[in-house]
């Protein structure tokens, strides 16, 4: 950690204050979602009971929901997609942290509608760029200096993280590892406090369990499948690779499709996913409840593993393209998990005992693969599951998969979407 910390103490006193906000409003969000989620789910039952095309109600519900979501962000552009992008060029110096007046509403807001209708969405993205908002406002009102605002912007984008997943060791190594790529004494020191008051606020009202529930004794892979492991995160990165180029490429044709516009665009995005979500709801949505039957143990046969897993390899790029808001990571944890618990069922048939530890270091090894934040990755699968007992996979995974991306050519993923942004503007 180069370098003594500098700076009065104020700051470590307006990240710890602002950490509380960003509890409070990330752990809002949280309930917010899942009220609105239990809420259409009710919806979805419902139709199932209906005579007639009830198959209408979800393909009309998650396009409104779409149509509603991008209008609002049309209105603030900032609010679109993930927002962990402008995090990241707001710390290279590229744009200044925007205000927090019209920002936070419209991605608290429109995220809810946006993921509450059932498109392949993570709340991560909404939950960063508004902790990164918080941050900044906080240090404009102490009358801070413009790199410690950045600063307080970049630490709060971490709080925000830890605050989404109920990962507070996860929202430090972003900040340090995806983020500014450097650890940084005064970085570490105000990520810390903020993430530490966030968490502990965000207790209140979502508590402190780990997102997802394992069985309490994990079969850990023993020592002589290493080779498959690292086979594995190698496959991974390819997977990974094809992923990040999808997101990539939708967007693009998005912006090529100029006869539609993006709010009808949108409403035709979400009439897609609801569809999906009329079939089976598993095959749209955020993908936890999906994550967590996986890690859980209940695990499908091996052909709707891979149903689940080519329909949400597509939904998730797509429902992006949609210009909403919402993030990238819980898609892709879920993912993840298919993948994992796929490639276990084709290499080790019948036995049903391994797969949960397959799913849960395809769930970091995909990231990895995707982000290009290994650390990252592994902790915070770690957090969210709460097991420590696979530490020695997810490395090796998370290390070729990492590893084969970078030798395949392939940039990450966010920086791929900071140099959109950056073109657009």
């Amino acid at each position: 950690m180069p370098g003594a910390p500098r700076g009065g103490p104020a700051a470590y006193l307006v990240a710890a204050v602002a950490g509380c906000l960003v509890g409070l409003v990330g752990a809002s969000f949280r309930w917010c979602l899942v009220r609105v989620q239990e809420l259409h789910v009710s919806l979805l039952s419902a139709t199932e009971r209906l005579a007639g095309p009830g198959w209408l109600i979800p393909v009309l519900t998650t396009a409104a929901g779409a149509t509603v979501a991008c209008a609002l962000a049309r209105r603030v552009p900032l609010a679109a997609g993930s927002g962990i992008q402008d995090v990241e060029a707001v710390w290279r110096g590229e744009r200044e942290p925007r205000p927090l007046l019209w920002l936070l509403p419209a991605k608290f807001v429109g995220g809810v509608i946006a993921m509450g209708s059932g498109l392949v969405l993570g709340r991560e993205g909404p939950t960063v760029h508004m902790g990164a908002a918080i941050g900044a406002e906080a240090g404009r009102l102490a009358r801070m200096s413009p790199r410690d605002v950045t600063v307080l912007h970049t630490s709060l984008a971490g709080a925000g993280l830890a605050v989404a997943f109920t990962a507070p060791l996860s929202g430090v190594v972003f900040v340090c590892e995806e983020v500014a790529k450097a650890v940084e004494a005064r970085v570490v020191l105000l990520t810390l406090i903020g993430t530490a008051t966030a968490v502990g606020c965000s207790e209140l009202i979502v508590g402190d369990r780990p997102v997802f529930r394992v069985p309490a004794t994990l079969a850990d892979p023993p020592l002589a499948l290493l080779p498959a492991v690292l086979l594995f995160g190698a496959a991974t990165a390819v997977l990974g690779v094809a992923y990040s180029r999808l997101i990539v490429g939708f967007l693009d044709l998005a912006d090529r499709a100029t006869r539609v516009g993006p709010v009808a665009r949108a409403a035709l995005i979400g009439a897609v996913v609801g569809l999906l979500l009329g079939i089976d709801p598993l095959l749209a949505g955020g993908g936890d409840e999906l994550s967590g039957r996986l890690l859980g143990g209940d695990m499908p046969v091996g052909s709707v593993l891979a149903g689940y897993f080519a329909v949400r390899f597509l939904a998730g790029p797509l429902s992006y393209s949609a210009g909403t808001p919402g993030g990238l990571f819980a898609p892709l944890l879920a993912l993840g998990a298919l993948w994992g618990a796929l490639v276990h069922g084709l290499a080790l048939p019948g036995d049903g005992s391994g797969a949960v530890p397959f799913a849960i270091v395809g769930m970091a090894a995909l990231f990895a693969a995707v982000v290009r934040a290994p650390v990252t990755g592994i902790t915070l699968v770690v957090e969210m599951t709460g097991t420590t007992s696979l530490l020695v996979p997810l490395l090796a995974a998370c290390f070729a998969a990492t590893l084969t991306a970078d030798r395949m050519g392939s940039p990450p993923v966010y920086d791929s979407l900071r140099l959109r942004m950056a073109k657009s503007s």
